[in-house]
């Protein structure tokens, strides 16, 4: 896969924000905060990591998905692409 991605730098960015938030959650359960409050924060990181799922599949889409087509190569994409749906929505 070549880095033609648009937005690399996005992901990056959010992935940075995200880690940082687990980092958060992780000190508050060290601190014993309150079960209700870590949850809430647990389910505001899951919502995020969707998030940067779902633009780094519409980044492949427009960028790999649509570049294998015009190349001929859209058997294997899509092969490729089920594989990562797959994986990435249990």
């Amino acid at each position: 896969m070549t880095d033609h991605h648009k937005q690399r730098r996005v992901v990056v960015n959010r992935l940075a924000r995200i880690e940082g938030h687990v980092r958060s959650v992780k000190n508050m359960s060290l601190e014993g905060r309150d079960c209700g409050d870590i949850l809430i924060q647990l389910a505001a990181i899951r919502s995020a990591i969707d998030s940067c799922g779902k633009i780094i599949l519409q980044d492949h889409l427009e960028e790999c998905v649509v570049d294998a087509v015009r190349t001929g190569d859209e058997e294997k994409i899509l092969k490729e692409l089920k594989a990562a749906i797959d994986k990435f929505i249990r």
